[in-house]
């Protein structure tokens, strides 16, 4: 999949995003934002989110990744690709390799949810 078929996906979770403190959330609003928070909801995937995230630039590598988890690539693989899918993280093949970064827009939604703020 190429980078711009990526980007005119459908963003999972993006079009709703009421505090769930405000006005309560209807059903259709809840079936888009689940996914995201179901992704989040592993341990090994909530790691890789934070490792990315405060990764120098912004973004990591497979290969990265790995040493970080006693884990098989093709099961950090797997992680990451649940994450992508929810629309939590981009990804980018460069050669034999794949790179991810936050999507920030994915990141802000799940923190409104909260009723906080992720700055951009």
């Amino acid at each position: 999949m190429s980078t711009n078929e990526e980007t005119t996906m459908s963003e999972p979770g993006l079009a709703c995003c009421t505090p769930l403190s405000g006005t309560a959330m209807s059903a259709e609003q809840a079936e888009q934002v689940a996914p995201l928070l179901k992704a989040l909801a592993d341990p090994v995937r909530l790691r890789l989110v934070s490792l990315i995230a405060s990764s120098a630039s912004g973004e990591a590598c497979v290969c990265d990744l790995n040493d970080a988890f006693d884990l098989t690539q093709a099961t950090i693989s797997h992680h990451l690709k649940v994450l992508h899918s929810a629309g939590l993280l981009d990804r980018e093949k460069r050669g034999v390799w794949v790179y991810y970064a936050l999507r920030p827009a994915a990141l802000s939604a799940v923190a409104n949810l909260f009723g906080t703020a992720v700055p951009a």
